[in-house]
């Protein structure tokens, strides 16, 4: 997923803040037990995760794949007192170590997490946000951004993870899979829609930040 020499990586990270020892132990725990591990957020992207939810500060963030719950946790370290995250996962068998972590953390009271199918999830979530990070099947990414739209305040974000999807996205159209050709069209998708603002950032697997206009 990295798109610089491994050398510099860890540069970046021996000087970006360290993860908090239950992150750490989170971060363990998935590689020692759970499939497909790559798919944590991990120390870097957690902190700019962090960094960005204490830059703006959010009520209410709703985040469509939770995973083991790195991300989640991370997006609360800037939430407001009485601030909500709203996360959606499809495997139910990962719950009861997402609201392990969660409880650990402490941060319990301010996270619902929901099990089963986003598409159907979100449009009865009645909460207005103030981010949208999506981050689950690449083929329903332009779905996502279509169903939250109304749902997030003037001047919101809407932030989509691996959109570069390991550097495939700049291969030729007829020879990519169906994950990465919805991956370049989500990009067009949000770069060509003039409701927004938008920058791609090359982290780790990158980020396409839009900000509702």
């Amino acid at each position: 997923m990295d798109f610089i020499d491994e050398s510099l990586v860890s540069f970046i990270e021996n000087h970006s803040q360290q993860e908090s020892d239950v992150l750490k132990r989170l971060n363990r725990e998935t590689y020692a037990k759970v499939l497909t591990p790559r798919m944590l957020a991990g120390h870097l992207q957690g902190r700019v995760i962090s960094m960005l939810s204490n830059m703006i500060h959010p009520n209410q963030v709703l985040e469509i794949g939770t995973y083991t719950g790195y991300s989640a946790i991370c997006w609360t370290e800037g939430l407001n007192k009485n601030g909500q995250l709203h996360t959606i996962d499809i495997n139910e068998e990962l719950k009861d170590m997402v609201d392990r972590y969660i409880e650990e953390a402490g941060v319990g009271r301010q996270v619902v997490t929901y099990i089963g199918n986003a598409i159907e999830i979100i449009p009865t979530i009645n909460e207005i946000f103030d981010v949208v990070f999506i981050d689950a099947d690449k083929e329903n990414y332009s779905r996502y951004f279509d169903l939250v739209f109304d749902k997030v305040k003037k001047g919101g974000y809407i932030i989509a993870d691996n959109v570069l999807w390991s550097g495939k996205v700049v291969g030729e159209r007829q020879n990519m899979d169906d994950e990465t050709a919805a991956l370049v069209d989500y990009c067009k998708k949000i770069h060509q829609d003039e409701r927004v603002e938008n920058v791609l950032f090359p982290i780790r697997d990158g980020l396409m930040i839009a900000r509702k206009l």
